[in-house]
């Protein structure tokens, strides 16, 4: 077997970072890989082959009607499209033609994240015009309604860590705004873990990252009521042509979801009990105070949270920073490091890397 790492003088990795695309997202199990290779060695009817899968999800699912992307971005930008043509060929065609007015796609400012990219870069691709709605510290139902015009043409919600979380309307108020006043409701879930949930609560459509808690292939999936995901579909005759997914990937991800909705991912008990030695271990390393936290957004994930301390030698940014230039590198998660703060995500991490985190953070703050 060939060593790409050597062939293209790459670094190894050790991710303490999380699903994170900068890194490739996940590790892909071998039945989706399996369902890939079938992929690449045979011919289908593409069209065939998007609505089966589709509709085979959205049985799994219990929803109306699912519909497998290349990322869960395009699903953004496809299911806003969708929803602004409103299954108008002439617009699949003519996207961004001022024959369509209804454009406004109204965002809690606090949920107008850069989770790679700023969530507004993907609605405007679609044709959106964002309005912010509330404030970077709160946003009220109320704070939605006041922004609803007759250009409205779609709430959109966020569900991640990235997002402002106090003082924020639930997901069950903001569908509640939006059906009063007969508008769909677009949930960025990318990085979420329970799918089905947001079918329960009646979410018209829902975004997923096929590669991240799913640990499919680079894929998106955008699922929920029709006739929205057939208004999304329909993209493909537009500007989802650029953002097309492969034979490949579309039954890699099918694979994927399938085996995820079986297995689940790691449960939270799970997560603890790898995660309390490690936690031990770096507490002996000299310089830092480290504790078990849950994640910011409420899934159960669990992860190390390390406080540099002020006598330390290094700063946390200083020791990420020497983290990633290792070989391997170490990623972790940075958000909180002008804070002093550095957070290590063990999904990804097995025990022998735990113990090279441990080695590595002794060598720098020695």
């Amino acid at each position: 077997m060939s060593d790409y790492y050597k062939t293209y003088d790459l670094k190894h990795v050790i991710n303490a970072s999380g699903k994170m695309t900068i890194l490739g997202v996940s590790k892909v199990p071998e039945v989706a890989i399996a369902a890939q290779q079938f992929g690449d060695t045979h011919f289908f009817e593409i069209k065939d082959l998007v609505d089966k899968t589709g509709a085979y999800i959205a049985k799994k699912l219990g929803t109306e009607g699912a519909v497998v992307v290349n990322s869960a971005s395009a699903g953004i930008a496809e299911a806003v499209a969708g929803i602004i043509g409103q299954g108008s060929k002439y617009h699949a065609y003519h996207p961004f033609s001022p024959r369509f007015t209804k454009r406004e796609i109204i965002l809690p400012k606090g949920q107008n994240v850069d989770y790679g990219t700023p969530e507004e870069v993907m609605i405007e691709l679609g044709g959106g015009q964002v309005v912010e709605a509330g404030y970077a510290n709160m946003c009220t139902p109320k704070h939605i309604e006041m922004m609803i015009t007759e250009q409205t043409a779609a709430i959109f919600y966020v569900k991640s860590h990235h997002a402002v979380q106090k003082s924020m309307l639930t997901i069950p108020e903001a569908l509640e705004v939006a059906h009063k006043h007969d508008l769909p409701l677009i949930l960025d879930a990318a990085a979420e873990e329970d799918l089905k949930k947001y079918v329960n609560l009646g979410v018209d459509v829902v975004l997923f990252s096929g590669a991240k808690a799913i640990e499919g292939p680079a894929s998106g999936l955008v699922f929920g009521k029709e006739p929205y995901i057939g208004w999304t579909k329909l993209q493909s005759l537009g500007i989802g042509r650029a953002m097309k997914i492969g034979k490949e990937n579309i039954l890699g991800f099918t694979t994927a979801l399938i085996h995820y909705l079986d297995n689940g991912p790691e449960s939270g008990d799970a997560m603890k009990a790898r995660l309390h030695p490690f936690v031990a271990a770096l507490n002996e390393v000299p310089h830092l105070n480290v504790k078990e936290v849950q994640d910011g957004a409420g899934r159960p994930i669990f992860r190390a949270a390390v406080t540099v301390e002020a006598t330390s030698p290094k700063n946390a940014k200083q020791v990420t920073a020497a983290l990633k230039a290792g070989d391997p590198a170490i990623y972790t998660r940075e958000y909180r490091a002008n804070e002093g703060i550095i957070e290590f995500d063990i999904r990804a991490v097995d025990q022998a890397e735990m113990d090279l985190i441990v080695t590595r953070l002794k060598e720098i703050l020695a």
